[in-house]
């Protein structure tokens, strides 16, 4: 392990212990470092209490895209994990959730066939269990490796959301560095209460695509969290440290009970891969 972090936004050298104890944030301007799915877990669930669902779920190649299943499994023996978000059930400060949580590592988290489904699955359970849902999202958006069965994935898992606030229950959306494109477009910006990481580009666009199409410049700190806040679109800009507190109010605060049984898990798929 390296025995300094080097922060990418103010070069500051920061002891590697000191780093990671303070939750991969540089103590020195505050810059919210990526974090792999099982470090956010590390920090948002209460331990020993998350249990994973669809973990057998595989993607086929749809449009036959050259070298995928390779990248795919490259991808699945580095990241200890099959997919590019972790969906399942555990306990915060007490309080039972549905969790999913986006791994950017993992071809940036865009989102294919499975990835949808699983988004989709996670709120089915929550809406059939009458669970609160909390999402944190980063990624770069649809993935072109299955072309239109990644876009069908948009309006499959605002589908889901709406039919899981249809039912009255809570969605959270945690907007971490960087969200953006179809996922932007679709479930992360369905939350009943958007947090967003200090800093976090968020959007749907490039700021220089936007910038060309409508022929001005833009603000220096456009997309960014603090800006989403300042113009409505977040509801507030949250701290890595403070997260797991403000999540649990929230919940508190909607009428959940603490204590409330896990359940059992969700619904596995057999082995086989799916397709769209």
């Amino acid at each position: 392990m390296l025995e300094n972090y080097n922060c990418p936004n103010c070069q500051t050298l920061t002891p590697m212990n000191a780093f990671l104890e303070n939750l991969h944030v540089c103590g020195t301007c505050g810059y919210h470092a990526r974090l792999a799915w099982q470090e956010r877990l590390s920090f948002t669930a209460d331990e020993g209490s998350f249990r994973e669902f669809d973990t057998l779920m595989d993607s086929k190649n749809p449009i036959g895209f050259p070298g995928y299943r390779e990248k795919l499994a490259e991808l699945q023996r580095e990241r200890r994990t099959r997919e590019a978000v972790v969906t399942g059930i555990c306990t915060i400060m007490g309080y039972t959730a549905v969790i999913g949580i986006m791994d950017s590592y993992f071809m940036m988290a865009s989102m294919g066939s499975v990835v949808g489904e699983k988004v989709t699955r996670a709120f089915e359970y929550g809406t059939a269990h009458r669970l609160p849902v909390i999402f944190f999202t980063a990624s770069g958006g649809a993935r072109m490796q299955e072309g239109i069965f990644s876009l069908m994935q948009m309006a499959k898992t605002s589908g889901a959301a709406a039919r899981h606030n249809q039912a009255g229950q809570l969605y959270i959306t945690v907007l971490a560095d960087p969200t953006t494109g179809g996922v932007t477009a679709s479930f992360a910006s369905l939350g009943d209460i958007i947090i967003a990481e200090p800093g976090a580009l968020i959007g749907f666009a490039g700021k220089r695509v936007i910038a060309d199409t409508i022929g001005q410049s833009l603000p220096g700190h456009f997309q960014t969290a603090e800006f989403l806040r300042e113009h409505g679109f977040a509801d507030m800009v949250v701290r890595r440290s403070e997260l797991r507190g403000i999540l649990s109010r929230i919940i508190r605060l909607h009428g959940y009970p603490i204590g409330a049984p896990l359940g059992p898990a969700g619904a596995e798929l057999p082995p086989e891969a799916i397709n769209g």
